[in-house]
């Protein structure tokens, strides 16, 4: 199979070192896929998961090293930061096996706009001024996650597809929609502010490509729940990408649950 080919691909708040993490769809993504650059817009290690439970299966370690050879073949890889791994913005400058780090960045399309590229956490009140509350929620979003993996094991059973319990809540609550309209605005008033055409972050696990009254709002999503990414394509195009819809491993999947009930059903 082709690797699908872009120009820019952006991922972030992939949450490496929880269990949620979905790495498998994460490492064949990025087998499936090559750029000439490639944005971590931060939460790529859940360090403060790492400080309370120590989790880092062989698979969380195969992403890291598909990154690295990424870098070395010739991508352009630029690390942003996020609040989980945010011990990384002590090296803000720094560049390390060919990944440079850096507080926020600007990428221009092929179509000549100017896009901020920045984790957003700057700009969530809760992060910024009560880490502690932050760090609760985080244990909080995690169960919710566990709890998603027991309600699509037994619909998987059922035969029926993939759905995302915390994706629902947080439509579901008012003060949730209230925080994610919030997050957007101030995000597109610091674009505006930079003097920008547009801006690309990750941090609220909703990906998005929205237009705020001529500025380009973008979101890529996650890893742990909708397996996303931004790309632009050749002529400066952008969308998301939803893995979880496209991968090759769901496709062989479904193809392997298959086979087996034509088995079944030719044996009765």
């Amino acid at each position: 199979m082709a690797a699908l080919n872009y120009r820019a691909i952006w991922i972030s708040d992939v949450h490496l070192g929880i269990r949620a993490c979905k790495a498998e769809f994460l490492l064949d993504f990025l087998k499936q896929t090559e750029s000439q650059y490639l944005y971590l817009i931060g939460d790529i290690i859940d360090f403060w998961s790492l400080k309370t439970f120590w989790y880092w299966p062989p698979l969380h370690n195969e992403v890291v090293q598909a990154i690295l050879r990424k870098a070395a073949s010739g991508t352009k890889v630029i690390y942003v930061p996020g609040n989980h791994d945010e011990l990384f913005r002590n090296y803000v400058g720094q560049t390390f096996a060919r990944i440079k780090v850096c507080a926020s960045a600007v990428h221009k399309t092929a179509d000549g706009r100017r896009l901020l590229v920045i984790h957003g956490d700057e700009f969530d009140t809760i992060v910024k001024h009560s880490k502690w509350l932050a760090v609760l929620g985080s244990g909080a979003y995690e169960f919710l996650l566990f709890a998603n993996r027991l309600v699509n094991y037994f619909r998987r059973k059922f035969g029926f597809p993939y759905w995302s319990l915390a994706a629902y809540l947080k439509h579901k609550v008012k003060n949730a929609m209230n925080f994610i309209s919030n997050f957007e605005q101030a995000l597109v008033h610091e674009a505006m502010k930079r003097k920008v055409q547009g801006v690309v972050c990750g941090h609220i696990h909703k990906a998005t490509i929205e237009d705020h009254d001529g500025v380009l709002y973008c979101n890529d999503g996650d890893w742990v729940e909708s397996c996303t990414a931004l790309v632009e394509n050749h002529d400066g195009g952008l969308e998301v990408i939803r893995w979880a819809d496209e991968s090759v491993i769901l496709l062989r999947e479904e193809y392997e649950n298959c086979h087996s009930q034509r088995r079944l059903v030719s044996a009765n």
